[in-house]
């Protein structure tokens, strides 16, 4: 499992991007060589197609994503599909939490909490300001020269701000009140329900809650009682259980979906956890 955000911004020559402080701006060709790939970031990220298809597979539901859609990815860990039919092209716009709730600070009209829950993948409302705001990034990309860092956090900010007038954006405009309620942390355990089956490790779990791997630890058990990695293979484990019983899955699959470095390994440990092998789930569990 690799991070996106890294894995773009130390490759340079990969794409055509624009950066602003922690802010990567990028038109991407994706050129992965697998049918699936493990990613995570520790910064949310806006996609909007250009062309082709991709989809973005959670722990909560998987999402198509074809020419025009337009998302919200909370920062976090997905599992992306690609099909080789076509070029994939699109648009990736890094948000760090800090700069969404700087950006919101100056809108004259405060937004309202919608109350709603936050889905790992918000798909964002279709808007002819939107599609022109991407339009209007094209020639940026076509200078010799890096535009002012100045102008591009402007056209950043304008991103934002056009997101959040949209009041038919409910889901996101819930996910930015959210921040601005508690724009110094991240709710722990949100971030833990939502990415506890990827394959992510106890530092890369601290990044995405903002803290240090010392503090994460020192929090992860005054919350959850117990240790990180304890608490993790027993929700993997209960999780593989479900999909082999209910979802049809097999060994192979389960592994995969529930973060296992191979099915080897997550046989052993399924074994000694629940006392049967995972093949023989399905059949003990309908008895």
């Amino acid at each position: 499992m690799y991070n996106l955000y890294t894995h773009i911004a130390t490759n340079p020559s990969r794409c055509k991007r624009l950066t602003c402080k922690d802010t990567l701006f990028t038109i991407f060709n994706c050129g992965l060589k697998n049918k699936y790939e493990d990613l995570w970031s520790h910064h949310n990220y806006i996609v909007y197609v250009v062309e082709g298809r991709k989809i973005w597979h959670t722990a909560h539901g998987s999402y198509d994503l074809m020419e025009g859609s337009c998302v919200f990815v909370r920062k976090g860990a997905c599992i992306v599909e690609q099909f080789f039919d076509t070029e994939f092209c699109f648009f990736l716009f890094f948000i760090p939490d800090a700069f969404i709730c700087e950006t919101l600070a100056t809108k004259s009209t405060p937004i309202q909490s919608t109350g709603r829950a936050h889905e790992p993948i918000m798909p964002l409302a279709d808007s002819v300001s939107i599609h022109a705001f991407f339009q209007s990034m094209l020639p940026y990309f076509d200078e010799k020269c890096q535009p002012d860092p100045a102008l591009l956090e402007l056209k950043f900010k304008e991103l934002i701000l056009t997101l959040a007038d949209n009041t038919a954006n409910r889901e996101l405009l819930g996910y930015f009140c959210s921040l601005l309620e508690e724009p110094q942390s991240v709710p722990l355990q949100l971030i833990m329900e939502a990415n506890y089956c990827y394959n992510l490790k106890l530092e890369e779990f601290a990044s995405l809650c903002a803290r240090s791997l010392s503090a994460f630890k020192r929090d992860f058990v005054r919350i959850y009682k117990t240790a990180p990695g304890k608490w993790l293979l027993e929700k993997r484990l209960n999780h593989a259980r479900h999909l082999l019983a209910n979802r049809g899955r097999t060994v192979g699959e389960a592994s995969f979906e529930c973060g296992f470095e191979n099915a080897a390994h997550f046989s052993r440990t399924f074994r000694q956890r629940f006392g049967m092998a995972p093949t023989s789930v399905k059949q003990r569990l309908l008895v």
